[in-house]
C-alpha cells in the first residue's frame, strides 16, 4: 500500500467530523457526550497547570506588602520613614492579620493595595473583613479593632480575596513597642531547598492527580463505540476500505476532542471567575492568578486531540470492520495477561533502585525515574482491570434476573465496563499510596511543641508602665467571661549594683517573676509557698543548654542586695532590694508553653512591684470550652489593654509550614480529581445506557420490570467498581510500601485504604441514583422507533 497523501487524510478527517456533527440527533448527542467528557478533563488539566502560578502570585504579594526589613537598619526618622508593627491573630478559627503604621514624615510610602496612608485612628480593610465587620457575626471583632473604616485594600495588598486583613494608622507606636522603622515595602528571603520527602510527595501527587484525568479523556474519546462500528460497517458496504474507515473514525473522535477543548476552555474560564468565591482547604485565589503556565497549557491543547486520535486508532486495531458487521458484535478474543504484568514489572524495576536511597536531609531526588516508575505501575494496574473483570465475570452464573442481566452484559462487553472505572482504579490506588506517605511524613514533619494545653490554652505578654499596672492587667484578664483560670506573673530584671568590672559590657542581670503561689507552682517544684516567700529558680541538672545555678547566683543570691534598674543606663541613685537570706533554691519545671525559667521567683508581699523597671505581664489563660467565644473575648480584652500585644493559642504539636502548604495543594487537587472521577463515571454510564436504548425498550416491551432493570444497572456499576477497588487496594498498598521503603520509613497504617473504599461505595450509590431518571426515560416504548 502506498503512502496516503495529506489531502486524503484531511478529506477523511473532515468527513468524520461531518459525521460527528451532522449524524442526526444520535450522532450529535454522542459528540456532545464526548465533548463533555473531554471538556471536564481539559478544564481540570488547565486548573492543575494554573496551581504553580496561583501559589507563586500569593507569595509575591505577601512579600511585596511586607515592610522591607532586609535593606538596612534605619536609625533616625526622616521625611520618608514610618514605624510599623505587624499583628497576627484569629477570629473564630479564621486567620486575621494587620499592619499598624505611624508615618514619621510627609513622604512615607503608601502600602501596596492602597491609595494613601490612613489618617490617625483610621484603617483600610480587605473586602472580606469589611463584609465580616458589617455582619452580625462581626460584632465581637468590631470591639477588637477600634479604628474607623476609611477605605478598602486592593488586590495588590492581599494574598487572596477572602483574606481578613487591615492596615491602620496607630499614633501610639513608638520605638519601645514597634517591630521596626521602614522606608519602603517589599522584601524577599532566600528560597529554602525543598526536603527530599516533600519532593517525593509532590512528584507522586502530580502523577496520581493528573493520570486519572488522562485516563478519562482517553475513555471519553471512545464514547459511542458500538454505534460508530455499525456506521463504519455501512461505509464499508458503500465501498470504503479499512484504512479509510479508520481515518474517518479518527476524524470523528478528533471533532469531539476539539469541541471538548472548547468546552474545557469554557469551563476553565467559568471556574476561574469563581476562584475568589470558592474556598477549598482554606485556599482561594483572585481570578487573575488562575493562569495556566504557557508551556503546560500548550501541552494540554496539543496532547488532548492527538490522544483522541491515537486512542481511536488503537481501539480499531483489533476490530475487523466488514460490510455486514464488526467482529466486536461477537465474543471478543481472550485478553492476554503477560504484557500487563510486564508494565507493572517495568515500573517496579524503575522504583527498586531508589529503595533506601532517600534521606530527610537530601534536597534533590531522581524525580524523572520515580515519576516514570509510578506512572508505569498505575498504568499497569489500569491495564490489569479489563483482564480481571473478564476473568471474573465469565465465571459468574445464576442469581436473580437483574444479576443475570448485568452479568451477561458484562460478559459481552467487559472492556467498556472496565474503561468506565479505570479512572477510579488509578485515583484510588494513588490515593492509598498518598495516604500512606502522608501518615509517615506527617510523623516526620510533626514535632512536639512541649506545650501543655491541659494547663493553659492561650498565652500573651502585655507591656505595662509599672508593676502595679501589670498586676491589674493580670487581674483584668481573669475576669473575662469564659476564663476559668489565669497563670500570671509580673516579669522584670534585677541587676548587680555598682560599676562594671573590667571586661564587662553590661551589668549582670537576673530575671525576676512576681506572682501568687498558684502561678509560681507552674514554673517550679515548690515544697511549700506562702505570700512573702522568695525562691532562687534553677533548671534541672539534665536540662540541655540551660544556665546553671552558679550563673544565676553570680548576679543575685540569697541575702544579696540587687538593683531594680540597670546601673549602666540610669544616672544617679538606683533603687535597691535585698533578697531574703532564707530564700530557697528550687528546681524549675516546664511551664504550659514548654519553657524552663531561671532566676528569681517572688510572691507579692516580698517586693513592691511598683518599683520594678520596664515590667511586663506574662499571662497564660485557661478557658471554658463551653463558652465558644471565650478566646475572642480574651483577645479583645488583651488588645484593649495593650494594642500591640499578641494572644497566641497553645498547641501540643506543630507541623512544618512547607509540608502544610504541599498538603493543602494536594488536598485541593484530590478534591477536584474525585469530582472528575464521579462526573466521568456518571457520563460514561449515561453513554452506555443511551447505546442500549433499543435493548432496554425491548426488555420492557417483553414484560421485564423496571425495578429489575434498575437493579441490573446497579450491578453493572458495582461489579467493575468492586473489582477495581480490590485491585486498587492491592496495588496502592504495594506502591505505598515501595515509596515508604525509599525513605526508610515504616508503614504506620495498613488500613489506609478504608476511606478510599468508602468513597468507592458512595460513588456506586451516587451514580446509580443519578442514572435512574434517564434509565426510566430510555425504557419508554418510543425507544423501539426506527427512523
Amino acid at each position: 500500500m502506498g503512502r496516503v497523501s495529506p489531502r486524503i487524510w484531511v478529506r477523511d478527517l473532515a468527513l468524520g467530523a461531518r459525521f460527528a456533527t451532522g449524524g442526526g440527533r444520535s450522532g450529535v448527542l454522542r459528540t456532545l457526550l464526548t465533548a463533555l467528557g473531554v471538556g471536564f478533563g481539559t478544564a481540570l488539566l488547565l486548573l492543575a497547570s494554573s496551581l504553580p502560578n496561583m501559589f507563586f502570585q500569593r507569595e509575591v504579594r505577601e512579600s511585596a506588602r511586607a515592610p522591607d526589613a532586609s535593606h538596612r537598619t534605619i536609625e533616625e526618622p526622616g521625611a520618608g520613614t514610618f514605624l510599623y508593627y505587624t499583628q497576627y491573630s484569629s477570629y473564630r478559627g479564621a486567620s486575621l492579620s494587620g499592619l499598624l503604621l505611624k508615618p514619621e514624615g510627609p513622604e512615607a510610602p503608601v502600602p501596596p493595595g492602597t491609595d494613601r496612608v490612613p489618617a490617625a485612628g483610621e484603617m483600610l480593610v480587605s473586602p472580606a473583613l469589611g463584609r465580616l465587620l458589617d455582619s452580625p457575626g462581626g460584632a465581637l471583632l468590631q470591639k477588637r479593632l477600634p479604628y474607623r473604616i476609611a477605605g478598602t485594600i486592593g488586590e495588590a495588598g492581599l494574598i487572596g480575596p477572602n483574606e481578613l486583613r487591615y492596615v491602620a494608622h496607630a499614633p501610639f507606636l513608638t520605638t519601645d513597642n514597634y517591630d521596626g522603622r521602614g522606608k519602603r515595602y517589599g522584601w524577599s528571603v532566600p528560597e529554602e531547598p525543598t526536603n527530599a520527602f516533600l519532593l517525593l510527595l509532590v512528584v507522586i501527587a502530580y502523577v496520581v492527580l493528573l493520570l486519572p484525568v488522562l485516563v478519562f479523556i482517553a475513555t471519553a474519546a471512545r464514547f459511542g463505540g458500538e454505534q460508530r462500528d455499525r456506521r463504519l460497517a455501512a461505509l464499508r458496504l458503500v465501498g470504503a476500505d479499512n484504512a479509510t474507515t479508520r481515518r474517518i473514525a479518527a476524524g470523528e473522535s478528533l471533532a469531539g476532542a476539539l469541541l471538548g477543548l472548547a468546552v474545557g476552555a469554557g469551563l476553565f474560564l467559568a471556574a476561574r471567575q469563581f476562584a475568589g468565591t470558592v474556598e477549598i482547604w482554606d485556599v482561594n485565589a483572585f481570578p487573575s492568578d488562575v493562569v495556566p503556565q504557557t508551556l503546560l497549557a500548550l501541552l494540554v491543547l496539543a496532547v488532548v486531540p492527538v490522544a483522541s486520535v491515537v486512542v481511536t486508532l488503537l481501539a480499531l486495531r483489533g476490530v475487523a470492520i466488514e460490510p455486514l458487521g464488526v467482529v466486536r458484535t461477537s465474543t471478543p478474543r481472550r485478553r492476554r495477561l503477560w504484557w500487563r504484568l510486564l508494565i507493572l514489572a517495568a515500573g517496579a524495576a524503575l522504583l527498586a533502585p531508589a529503595i533506601g536511597d532517600i534521606r530527610v536531609e537530601d534536597t534533590t531526588i531522581d524525580t524523572v525515574t520515580i515519576g516514570a516508575g509510578t506512572v508505569l505501575v498505575l498504568i499497569g494496574l489500569t491495564g490489569l482491570l479489563p483482564w480481571l473483570v473478564e476473568a471474573v465475570v465469565k465465571r459468574l452464573r445464576g442469581g436473580p434476573v437483574s444479576w443475570q442481566l448485568a452479568v451477561r452484559r458484562l460478559q459481552l462487553s467487559s472492556g467498556t465496563a472496565a474503561r468506565a472505572v479505570s479512572g477510579i482504579v488509578v485515583a484510588a490506588a494513588g490515593a492509598i499510596a498518598l495516604q500512606m506517605l502522608f501518615q509517615s511524613m506527617e510523623h516526620t514533619f510533626t514535632a512536639e511543641t512541649g506545650e501543655d494545653t491541659s494547663r493553659a490554652q492561650l498565652v500573651t505578654t502585655l507591656n505595662a508602665r509599672n508593676g502595679d499596672e501589670a498586676r491589674r492587667t493580670i487581674d483584668r484578664l481573669g475576669t473575662v467571661e469564659g476564663v476559668t483560670g489565669v497563670i500570671g506573673t509580673v516579669d522584670a530584671h534585677v541587676y548587680r549594683p555598682g560599676p562594671l568590672k573590667p571586661g564587662e559590657d553590661f551589668s549582670p542581670l537576673t530575671p525576676l517573676s512576681v506572682g501568687d503561689c498558684s502561678s509560681l507552682r507552674e514554673y517550679a517544684v515548690l515544697p511549700s509557698c506562702a505570700d512573702g516567700d522568695v525562691f532562687l529558680l534553677v533548671p534541672p541538672k539534665d536540662a540541655p543548654g540551660a544556665p546553671g545555678a552558679h550563673w544565676t547566683r553570680e548576679a543575685a543570691g540569697p541575702g544579696d542586695r540587687v538593683a531594680l534598674r540597670d546601673p549602666g543606663e540610669h544616672e544617679g541613685t538606683v533603687p535597691l532590694w535585698r533578697i531574703p537570706a532564707d530564700s530557697r533554691t528550687v528546681t524549675a519545671r516546664p511551664d504550659p508553653t514548654g519553657l524552663l525559667r531561671f532566676g528569681l521567683l517572688a510572691t507579692p508581699k516580698s517586693i513592691d512591684a511598683a518599683r520594678l523597671d520596664d515590667p511586663r505581664a506574662q499571662v497564660m489563660v485557661r478557658v471554658d470550652p463551653a463558652v465558644p467565644d471565650a478566646p475572642e473575648l480574651v483577645r479583645n480584652a488583651a488588645l484593649e489593654i495593650d494594642p500591640t500585644t499578641t494572644v497566641r493559642g497553645l498547641s501540643d504539636t506543630e507541623q512544618a509550614s512547607r509540608f502544610l502548604s504541599i498538603r493543602t495543594g494536594i488536598l485541593v487537587g484530590s478534591t477536584l480529581t474525585m469530582l472528575l472521577v464521579a462526573a466521568s463515571l456518571l457520563v460514561t454510564t449515561l453513554e452506555q445506557l443511551r447505546d442500549r436504548k433499543r435493548l432496554l425498550s425491548s426488555l420492557v416491551a417483553f414484560g421485564t420490570r423496571r425495578t429489575t432493570l434498575g437493579r441490573s444497572v446497579l450491578w453493572q456499576t458495582a461489579v467493575p467498581i468492586a473489582l477495581g477497588l480490590a485491585l486498587a487496594v492491592a496495588g496502592g498498598l504495594g506502591l505505598g510500601s515501595v515509596l515508604l521503603a525509599m525513605t526508610g520509613q515504616p508503614v504506620r497504617d495498613w488500613w489506609a485504604f478504608l476511606p478510599v473504599v468508602g468513597i468507592g461505595a458512595a460513588l456506586i450509590a451516587a451514580v446509580t441514583l443519578l442514572s435512574l431518571p434517564p434509565l426510566w426515560r430510555l425504557m419508554r416504548a418510543d425507544g423501539l422507533r426506527t427512523e
